[in-house]
């Protein structure tokens, strides 16, 4: 049991490589054949233009949103229904327009088409200075809570040999989470037209905080074990240290796990997107702590990737 846990490194890698892959190539299509050249359709947070939301009080067509749009000056809009047919809800992306603008276009469309309910429809607007400083931002912070990781880490295990190396060991299980669950997002894009907003930036810097945290807890235990193990192999001490701790961080993800499957099931649509990326950051979060993290500090340790050599004596931290 103890053994196995690490040694058999090769399959966790060779599983977390499928599930990337998959996702790569998900972004790699929409890098293609999106508009944006982004891997991602992105929402209106991080593109500039105007997204409508409309609810109608009676069935419309399309080609009459259409039309509407086309005589307001807006050629090729992208319009797509929302929920239910009989839910009567459209949405519909056109390049920016202003505040007044966008109230004559609304009125127009609900004396030529159908009425509106005006309570339940909206209108987002944000024009390409903001969503340039927008998605700037949303890159620094990504890139600003890398850096502040590694460090913290670096500091925290700075009196074990190769402290560095928990630190880059950390660090690559945080871009794997972030891989999953942006090529899910990638995915779902292709799927179900599921747009790139300020909640899915939420939702990822969230995942980052909860992997890098699952992830200290057994580099910790691995510490504390080093010198209480002292002739035990370094792979062995690792492997006792992750049966210690994978109770606690396996209750810990069902219990969130449990929460953010409640709120994808009955939450509003509003969080749907939201709460799906969150609930695969979470799952891969757990696993790429135990799974990607630990033996990829094993595999570093021995000089051993796919676990196939003798494995090295335990290197002992310094007094």
């Amino acid at each position: 049991m103890l053994f196995s846990i690490v040694q058999n490194r090769r399959y966790y890698f060779a599983f977390s490589l499928v599930v990337i892959l998959a996702g790569v190539i998900a972004m790699l299509y929409n890098v293609i054949t999106l508009p944006t050249n982004s891997p991602w359709r992105l929402g209106v947070d991080f593109r500039e233009g105007s997204r409508f939301v409309l609810k109608f009080t009676s069935p419309v067509s399309e080609d009459s949103l259409r039309s509407a749009f086309a005589a307001f000056g807006l050629s090729n809009p992208s319009v797509s229904r929302l929920g239910a047919p009989e839910e009567n809800l459209w949405q519909v992306r056109t390049t920016f327009l202003a505040g007044e603008q966008n109230e004559s276009l609304l009125a127009r469309i609900s004396e030529t088409i159908a009425p509106l309910d005006r309570a339940q429809s909206s209108v987002d607007s944000v024009s390409p200075q903001v969503a340039r400083e927008v998605a700037s931002a949303a890159v620094l912070a990504v890139l600003a809570a890398i850096v502040a990781i590694l460090l913290f880490i670096w500091y925290s295990f700075r009196k074990m040999p190769h402290p560095f190396r928990y630190s880059l060991c950390a660090i690559l299980a945080l871009i794997h989470d972030i891989l999953v669950a942006g090529g899910a997002m990638a995915l779902l894009s292709v799927i179900l037209g599921w747009e790139a907003d300020v909640l899915f930036l939420t939702a990822m810097l969230t995942i980052v905080g909860f992997s890098i945290q699952d992830t200290i807890v057994v580099f910790d235990r691995i510490r504390e074990n080093l010198s209480r193990y002292r002739g035990e192999p370094f792979h062995q001490v690792v492997s006792r240290s992750v049966v210690q701790v994978v109770h606690r961080s396996v209750v810990t993800s069902l219990t969130n796990v449990f929460v953010t499957t409640a709120l994808l099931l009955f939450g509003g649509n509003s969080i749907r997107q939201f709460v799906a990326i969150l609930l695969v950051g979470l799952i891969a979060g757990t696993y790429s702590s135990i799974f990607v993290a630990v033996p990829t500090l094993v595999a570093w340790e021995e000089r051993s990737l796919l676990g196939k050599r003798k494995p090295s004596p335990q290197a002992l931290p310094a007094k």
